[in-house]
């Protein structure tokens, strides 16, 4: 409902004059500054600042390709992290925005160096050695400013990983079992990293924890897809199925709990047990037996998806009763 619309017709059905309107705006909060908002937009501005600046000169260094020279450019990028290192090391107001353009110049430096040197390595060890490197910058200035987008520099080397020993193929067979194992054991492992168990020493907040769980369940959901469908690999498709039932079993403890996270894992649970519904409902589906299936299939997944909302509001009252939980 319209808090403005709703002020207009009580107004209106006590035929209030043009003071009393005022009164009741200024009862309703109506002409109010948001709540936190002098806190969070200088913040906000200043985060995105620093991602556009760390995009600009990316592109300004791409600009000035052939004025620079292979010193000019390495000069520059590492000129500019010691620049904004320094900048955190002594402005701690400006700590977050300093923090997160210098994470993003050491991605650019690697880049301007795997560009340069043809090491032959594969992009995942870039994104690890990354990710190993800017684990000090994050452990000083402690936010999720820096937390969340080295979660996707993680979540991207892990990716790129099982791509690289798959053949470059994202192929899902017998024999990559391990790989899909130890990948999924990495991203679980991140999760937890940056979970409220670890908060007291990282730092890291809410939207850290839920990039992470956000694509590791997009990892574990599409590669269990793929398994389903293969029929060599239907052990893996029950290990994924485990795996996010385990982890939204996690979740829904007071002291992981929180709803995004639990939603996208229950998202991904509900596509995997319909599209495994399907796989059996279809197969070697003959005569008018494949309307009545559709109709099943349809069925259960309505059902399940509103069983899935019941339980995230039960959970989400249980919270709010309990004072929140993360």
């Amino acid at each position: 409902m319209d808090l403005r619309l709703a002020l207009y017709e009580l107004a209106a059905r006590h035929r209030l004059d043009a003071t009393g309107s005022h009164k009741l705006a200024q009862l309703a909060g109506l002409n109010r500054e948001p709540a936190q908002l002098a806190y969070w937009l200088p913040r906000g501005v200043a985060v995105l600042a620093a991602a556009l600046g760390g995009f600009g000169v990316i592109l300004w260094v791409a600009a000035n390709w052939e004025t620079l020279g292979r010193y000019g450019r390495f000069g520059l990028l590492q000129a500019l992290f010691l620049v904004m290192c320094g900048g955190a090391l002594v402005k701690p107001s400006a700590r977050a925005p300093l923090g997160l353009m210098a994470l993003l110049t050491i991605g650019g430096l690697f880049a301007y160096f795997g560009q340069t040197y043809q090491t032959g390595a594969d992009p995942w060890q870039l994104f690890a050695v990354w990710a190993v490197l800017a684990l000090p910058l994050c452990f000083s200035v402690r936010s999720d400013v820096l937390w969340t987008p080295w979660a996707l520099i993680v979540s991207t080397g892990i990716s790129l990983w099982v791509h690289a020993h798959t053949a470059h193929d994202w192929r899902v067979e017998p024999q990559d079992l391990h790989i899909y194992a130890v990948a999924w054991s990495a991203a679980l492992g991140l999760t937890l990293a940056l979970s409220p168990v670890f908060k007291r020493w990282s730092g890291s907040g809410l939207w850290a924890m839920r990039t992470a769980v956000t694509l590791a369940t997009l990892m574990v959901s599409t590669t269990s897809l793929g398994a389903l469908f293969s029929n060599k690999m239907v052990l893996l498709y029950g290990l994924g199925l485990g795996l996010l039932a385990g982890t939204a079993f996690a979740l829904a403890s007071r002291k992981l709990f929180d709803i995004f996270c639990l939603s996208a894992v229950g998202l991904g649970l509900n596509v995997l047990l319909i599209f495994g519904l399907g796989k059996v409902l279809f197969h070697d589906t003959r005569g008018d037996f494949w309307m009545g299936a559709m109709l099943l299939l349809g069925l259960a997944a309505a059902g399940l998806l509103a069983g899935t909302v019941g339980v995230l509001l039960r959970l989400s009252r249980r919270d709010a009763a309990q004072g929140g939980g993360v």
